[in-house]
């Protein structure tokens, strides 16, 4: 047994088809600021409200890959959690996301593989009940046993 596996982590061998776990995150200016820093993606669409407001947008937005950053952060802490491995995941964004709303996001078992440790979830986020992102990921997900 992997003794050193944190509490709320989901092995493969707990998975259970329909689960799901979330989080809710209100998306702030300092957020955004960093997430350029970090990426290095300056678009002004998500920097500069005068230019984003000549845009179709009429205002800034996050970046989409802010957003989708809460899909992983589900993945990585709740489901199945610290010690999971990315494989794949597709995105499609459905709407903007501005400074200060509040993003839901959830994650919910569609598939898995136990032999093979993989785990498919559906994937998206929400504001104020209208999805903006919708995706799917593929993980490798983290066992009790050693192999």
């Amino acid at each position: 047994m992997l003794d050193n596996l944190p509490r709320g982590t989901i092995c493969i061998e707990d998975i259970e088809m329909g689960m799901t776990r979330h989080l809710y995150k209100v998306v702030t200016d300092e957020d955004i600021e960093m997430f350029a820093q970090v990426s290095t993606d300056r678009n002004p669409v998500h920097l500069d409200d005068d230019y984003a407001r000549d845009t179709i947008f009429e205002g800034r937005i996050a970046h989409g890959m802010l957003t989708a950053g809460l899909i992983s952060a589900v993945i990585g802490e709740q489901l199945p959690g610290h010690g999971t491995i990315y494989m794949g995941q597709s995105l499609k964004f459905l709407a903007p996301v501005r400074p200060g709303d509040r993003v839901y996001a959830e994650v919910k078992v569609v598939d898995f593989d136990m032999a093979k440790r993989r785990v498919k979830l559906d994937c998206h986020c929400s504001v104020e009940g209208k999805k903006v992102l919708v995706g799917e990921a593929t993980v490798l997900a983290p066992s009790r046993k050693f192999d």
